[in-house]
């Protein structure tokens, strides 16, 4: 895909924890440097930037609310006036996980919160970078099982959202492939993260999820962060168009 001996660039929303987090410590360590956008919590954002240029490798938090279009808006106007002159890998990783409630019970306002996070800004993320893609660039969208092969009670917004971002990932694929682009999914299983742990609080219940898993352990954030690792390589320049779940067998 792209030369190694050229500087490389990456963007990566939601990359101050979790599995974000884990993205852009290995997509620094493969030698891009990778923007990332946080929302609230500084403090890991710096850590996160700390622990990458403590290993040589170059990031930089950019706070972004990926929830208001404005916030989208201004992040996606700063490109321009930025030193990056392309982009070679970007990751649509940002969400939100509402508190787990029925439909009847969830309000609008979290149903739009999150189409907006994991659809609308990774589509208006897609089509304002398209010109900074070179031939032989990335785009990677972060799903979940919970979107298709393993839906669940209670999260319907955050499914859904999901969902939508999977067949933007299809339709974007073949409208980049032209250009020489590949667009790919990664669909994760349960993941031990923050995020994770306020869903399964019980520590029994991740347990039991690793006890139901093939590979008899749940995932760690880094089993992600090296199949995005695997579509931004050269390696994966004929995939695309794919969603590639990443469960451990589950």
């Amino acid at each position: 895909m792209v030369d190694v001996t050229e500087t490389k660039y990456a963007l990566v929303t939601g990359g101050s924890r979790g599995i974000g987090a884990a993205i852009v410590v290995r997509l620094a360590a493969a030698g891009y440097h990778v923007a990332f956008t946080y929302l609230s919590n500084e403090t890991a954002a710096v850590q996160v930037k700390e622990r990458v240029h403590a290993a040589g490798g170059s990031a930089y938090p950019v706070q972004a609310d990926l929830t208001d279009i404005a916030s989208v808006e201004k992040l996606l106007a700063a490109i321009p006036n930025s030193d990056v002159p392309h982009l070679d890998v970007v990751v649509n990783n940002a969400a939100i996980l509402p508190p787990v409630a029925l439909i009847e019970d969830t309000a609008f306002s979290v149903w739009s919160d999150n189409l907006m996070i994991t659809a609308t800004a990774p589509f208006l993320i897609i089509k304002h970078v398209i010109p900074y893609l070179r031939p032989g660039a990335s785009v990677i969208n972060i799903s979940t099982i919970n979107a298709s092969t393993h839906p669940v009670e209670g999260v319907s917004a955050y499914a859904a959202g999901k969902g939508a971002l999977e067949q933007l990932t299809a339709i974007a694929a073949i409208e980049l492939g032209p250009r020489g682009v590949t667009v790919n999914a990664v669909r994760p299983g349960v993941t031990d993260t923050d995020m994770q742990r306020t869903v399964n609080a019980d520590p029994s219940a991740l347990a039991q999820i690793a006890e139901d898993t093939p590979m008899r352990r749940v995932g760690q954030p880094e089993d992600i962060a090296d199949v995005v690792a695997f579509l931004a390589s050269p390696q994966a320049r004929w995939v695309t168009g794919q969603t590639i779940t990443a469960s451990g067998g589950l």
